[in-house]
């Protein structure tokens, strides 16, 4: 896909589901953690052979969803493989917010050990999917929404060796109970929303002495007037919500992701 057309098909197909895109692929996958089942999809384009960077990409609190699928497509395009990762277990899809609340809340306690080991899970059986799609596996990032942002940090925090992370309106705040690595390896952007009301000043500020302590390469992007779920069409747009779109904010969102992933696989 050229660069000039990945905005405007990333936004059209977070808006609405249409077609099939000649080309493109979503094919189930299934990995076990210990003696627990996951699933995801495999998205990439086929009608090219050559080797593309991969991105784990781990959506929001309400998992793997159509809707998840379609901004897939469009971010996978012909430049990245990418995988749609459950962290919450095979056949535990959310059926409302109450229930995604209960499913993520499990998951960033105190203890992030659990999500760091789903999360690592989803990174592996991305690297070995290079058999079977046109995927560079030396080539590997992560992205996320919302609670998925939360968990691409925490793969970052785990010491991971990956190409980089974005976390999208994610949370910031770390597990009491799980140290983050005396060095961060893979570089890190988090696109947050200014007016967000579930992070405060004081997160921000944790988060990005935690950052220098740690020797990370990070940036974090604060959009004025921004709340939760920005990046997410699908938010709605209610201004009594915490949780809307910001058409703004997610156009020079997904313009800085796509910057910092051409930067971190070494684009031309």
């Amino acid at each position: 896909m050229q660069r000039s057309l990945f905005l405007s098909a990333l936004l059209v197909a977070a808006m609405s589901v249409g077609p099939a895109v000649a080309g493109m692929k979503a094919e189930p996958l299934e990995w076990k953690v210990g003696e627990d089942g996951f699933s995801g999809w495999l998205v990439y384009d086929d009608s090219g052979d050559d080797r593309r960077p991969g991105l784990v990409m781990v959506p929001n609190w309400m998992g793997v969803t159509d809707d998840a699928l379609e901004r897939a497509r469009a971010i996978a395009g012909d430049d990245y493989v990418v995988l749609v990762a459950d962290v919450y277990g095979k056949g535990r899809q959310p059926r409302d917010s109450g229930e995604a609340g209960k499913l993520a809340g499990s998951l960033r306690g105190e203890d992030r050990g659990p999500l760091r080991a789903r999360m690592h899970a989803a990174l592996e059986t991305l690297k070995a999917q290079a058999g079977r799609a046109p995927l560079d596996a030396e080539r590997i990032g992560a992205f996320g929404f919302c609670f998925g942002g939360s968990a691409v940090l925490e793969l970052a925090r785990s010491g991971a060796d990956v190409a980089g992370v974005v976390s999208l309106h994610g949370g910031l705040a770390p597990g009491a109970q799980s140290k983050t690595a005396e060095r961060i390896a893979a570089p890190v952007l988090v696109l947050n929303g200014a007016d967000d009301k579930a992070v405060d000043d004081a997160q921000v500020k944790a988060f990005e002495e935690e950052m220098d302590a740690a020797g990370a390469d990070w940036q974090f992007v604060d959009f004025s007037g921004a709340v939760h779920c920005f990046a997410e069409p699908s938010a709605g747009s209610d201004p009594a919500s915490n949780c809307r779109y910001d058409e703004r904010a997610a156009k020079r969102g997904y313009r800085m992701m796509d910057g910092f992933f051409d930067e971190v696989f070494g684009a031309d």
